[in-house]
């Protein structure tokens, strides 16, 4: 592949819902929704080597459930980078960034705590749980191109935080970035609709980053519009995104889509829908 040919790229975030021994009516234990949730992340990006999985409220007995669903027919082909927010091992959440190392030569990676201390593990503002940013900058193996990517899950329940915490994502994806000279994507799940305090500032005109829900052409998105469904009684919202610096880098946006989280089976796989898009770098 020549290195000025544009790169395809499939983009998934998905909120995998944390596995739990008491689920709330609706909810069912992580032994059910398991194979619903490998086999959704294996057939979306199937015919993608360049695709990226970012999930959210991911345990660590599940991260390894996953990984070894996506690698059973080929060894080693899904890796990814992340740790848990509670220790900076495995304790607690993830908001793992999964690839293929046969496609992405990993170059570095990072985990910042969303908070005043954001190289321990903490707390920020008025939080309700440790927040952190997953960040990973990858080579494509052919046409050595770079890439930086992140994924995060904001806090709940914090507005305060949640809007400090994205001044710290826009810092890091400026130097990151190097002020626009790199593509950026972000992903996860934001806790934040599009009127609330960080998606404002995410998307501000003097932030590099841009929604793919309205940087795609409405004719070119599938699915639905909320992402967050609850399990069956809950307001459904607009809560988890895919943004890449398009002010700052000529990414091509050619679809974007909502999936579904509930079959005729009528078990919710998560009480988050997956969110996916298709993108170019030049």
């Amino acid at each position: 592949m020549k290195s000025h040919s544009p790169l395809p790229i499939r983009l998934l975030t998905h909120n995998v819902r944390y596995a739990t021994d008491s689920p709330f009516a609706g909810d069912e234990i992580w032994e059910v929704r398991k194979p619903r949730i490998i086999n959704e992340l294996r057939f979306i990006t199937a015919h993608c080597g360049e695709s990226f999985i970012c999930l959210q409220e991911v345990l660590h007995h599940q991260l390894t459930d996953i990984l070894a669903g996506l690698n059973c027919e080929e060894k080693g082909e899904w890796d990814f980078v992340g740790v848990g927010r509670d220790d900076g091992r495995s304790a607690g959440e993830f908001s793992p960034i999964l690839f293929r190392p046969s496609v992405w030569d990993l170059v570095t990676w990072e985990n910042l705590w969303l908070s005043p201390t954001p190289e321990l593990p903490s707390k920020g503002w008025d939080a309700a749980c440790n927040r952190i940013l997953t960040i990973g900058i990858f080579r494509h193996h052919h046409s050595k191109k770079n890439l930086v990517a992140m994924n995060t899950h904001l806090d709940h329940r914090g507005p305060n935080s949640r809007l400090e915490a994205a001044n710290i994502i826009l810092d890091q994806i400026g130097e990151k970035g190097k002020q626009g000279q790199l593509p950026v994507f972000l992903a996860g799940d934001f806790n934040s609709q599009s009127d609330d305090g960080a998606y404002v500032k995410l998307t501000h005109k003097d932030s590099p980053m841009e929604d793919l829900y309205t940087l795609s052409h409405p004719k070119k998105r599938y699915g639905h519009y909320y992402t967050f469904t609850g399990f069956g009684n809950d307001e459904r919202t607009r809560i988890d995104f895919l943004f890449t610096n398009k002010k700052a880098y000529p990414w091509l946006v050619q679809n974007y889509a909502v999936l579904e989280n509930k079959f005729d089976d009528g078990v919710y796989a998560s009480d988050h829908r997956a969110v996916s898009a298709d993108v170019m770098m030049p």
